[in-house]
């Protein structure tokens, strides 16, 4: 199973709190124009394999945000549509 499925699982409760306009606004979430910038400079630097140490670490940060902020969206898109009227 893969790591995802078991934190996907695991943030299960957090629908517990969504009401319409939280799930919503978890949906609007997106990267200012700075950390959108430094994440495709990093994507550059990783598809061309010259990123540094530190690079690929903040790089995988980046990752495993992205994962968590997608299966929380994830969750969110399935609220709305589970509690549209």
């Amino acid at each position: 199973m893969r790591s995802t499925s078991y934190l996907d699982r695991l943030l299960d409760p957090l629908t517990d709190v969504f009401t319409p306009e939280v799930a919503s606004a978890v949906l609007r979430l997106r990267a200012d124009a700075e950390t959108e910038d430094r994440i495709g400079e990093l994507r550059g630097k990783a598809n061309e394999g010259t990123l540094t140490p530190a690079e690929d670490a903040e790089y995988k940060e980046f990752v495993e945000a992205l994962d968590l902020i997608s299966i929380i969206q994830t969750k969110a898109r399935r609220f709305l549509a589970k509690h549209a009227a």
